[in-house]
């Protein structure tokens, strides 16, 4: 049994029907990455068929985003991450509804992922509209620190990316200036236009739609790995 470390927030919300349960446990059983065992090499062996690049997204939330990336580059592997049960539940039972076979999950900390990755074999980190922790008191619980920002530097290849979004903000400056000071990161940004739109492709998510319904603007960032 792999050790668990307590995150901030809750893992859990409502119970799961018995259905849901069932899925989730036959996904995951298929899906999930083991720590406990050496990643692979080359870490593409992760996925039952050859793909091209690898790319991971952190806290996909309700999966709309990774599920519409995984359709649209079917020659892609994606390494989805999140901790509560709900999100997991959504993206498994979309996993088994398409039978998709390029996804990978991980239910845990991003953080203990990232540390397990060798270096050099992720094309592209996504973290989008993560927990804001807006309380100046809960700042240091925001996943983008110097620790952290260190590991996503180590996973991604040379001229990968980081790509950041959210609608709050502190948290975007907070962003800016941690990745601002990492020496192997540079924003990749050369007009307003890179920030204020959405990423190529962008299908929008649940969240940000509310967001924008209450008046706050979203801000997309995108990093390169030097």
């Amino acid at each position: 049994m792999q050790e668990r470390r307590t995150l901030f927030g809750r893992r859990k919300g409502k119970p799961l029907s018995a259905r849901r349960e069932t899925v989730l446990a036959r996904v995951l059983d298929a899906r999930a990455i083991d720590l406990s065992r050496p990643p692979p090499a080359p870490l593409e062996a992760l996925f039952p068929r050859a793909v091209d690049a690898i790319r991971l997204e952190i806290g996909f939330g309700g999966a709309e985003h990774l599920m519409h990336e995984a359709q649209g580059a079917p020659d892609i592997g994606f390494i989805g991450v999140e901790p509560f049960v709900e999100g997991m539940a959504k993206a498994a039972a979309a996993i088994d509804e398409t039978g998709l076979d390029t996804i990978r999950l991980f239910d845990r900390d991003a953080a203990e992922l990232l540390g397990w990755l060798p270096a050099s074999t992720i094309e592209r980190v996504d973290l989008l509209y993560p927990d804001p922790w807006p309380k100046r008191r809960h700042w240091k619980r925001r996943f983008v620190s110097a620790e952290n920002l260190d590991l996503v530097a180590k996973v991604l290849k040379p001229g990968g990316t980081f790509r950041f979004a959210s609608d709050i903000e502190s948290y975007v400056a907070w962003t800016l200036a941690h990745a601002g000071r990492h020496p192997d990161l540079e924003w990749t940004a050369e007009q307003a236009d890179d920030w204020r739109l959405p990423f190529p492709g962008w299908p929008g998510t649940r969240y940000e739609a509310k967001a924008l319904r209450e008046g706050r603007r979203p801000t997309y960032l995108e990093f390169r790995r030097l």
